[in-house]
């Protein structure tokens, strides 16, 4: 996470089990759990950006039977947070206390079969989202998938963000209704994975969100 946001405070929400998030949070790890159950036969690598305390992908993986073959790598700002996700973390999970935006830092982990694009876009510009559809290619092999998460409220960018994700090679999977309270997408990249472009920056935080 960035931005000067209390984000380990913002993380304590996740306790209420009748919060957004917490709700949230469920969609998102039954989306996982389907991304897993898809995947290919091998090793199954997995990113996730601004990763925070990593309940999305940790909580599966406790129970998931593809959990040996997923090699994941979590990279989260907020040393709080991150030495809360290295805690829980299994073996083959690595989890970086970085700045999730720059490309290098998936450097040897990409294309990837499974990337978590969760808690970004509700915290950067549109014109941010855009970049980092487009740079998307370079993060997924072909037939990866992709989990993001935007609010609803105005101006709700969620069926432009679906557009924006189908221009780049991606077809969507699901995404949840608007009457749910928040927007969770899932699309699968259908195109041929591009060379990573060390030293970009896909996105900024905008301090107190958007």
């Amino acid at each position: 996470m960035g931005s000067s946001m209390d984000w380990q405070a913002w993380h304590k929400q996740y306790d209420d089990p009748g919060s957004d998030l917490s709700r949230r949070l469920e969609v998102v790890k039954t989306q996982v759990r389907a991304a897993l159950d898809r995947a290919p036969d091998g090793p199954v690598p997995v990113i996730k950006l601004c990763a925070g305390q990593g309940r999305d992908l940790l909580d599966v993986l406790e129970d998931h039977p593809r959990r040996a073959d997923v090699h994941a790598r979590l990279v989260e700002l907020d040393p709080v947070l991150a030495a809360t996700a290295r805690e829980r973390a299994p073996e083959q999970v690595e989890v970086i206390t970085g700045d999730a935006s720059l490309t290098h830092q998936y450097d040897g982990m990409v294309p990837a079969e499974l990337v978590l694009l969760c808690g970004i876009f509700g915290n950067i510009t549109a014109e941010d989202i855009r970049r980092t559809i487009a740079a998307s290619p370079q993060l997924c092999r072909t037939g990866a998938t992709v989990i993001w998460t935007r609010h609803r409220e105005e101006p709700d960018l969620v069926p432009t963000i679906c557009r924006w994700f189908e221009a780049d090679g991606f077809e969507e999977v699901w995404v949840s209704e608007k009457e749910a309270g928040f927007g969770v997408g899932v699309h699968r990249f259908t195109g041929v994975p591009e060379p990573l472009v060390k030293g970009q920056r896909l996105f900024s935080f905008v301090p107190g969100g958007l």
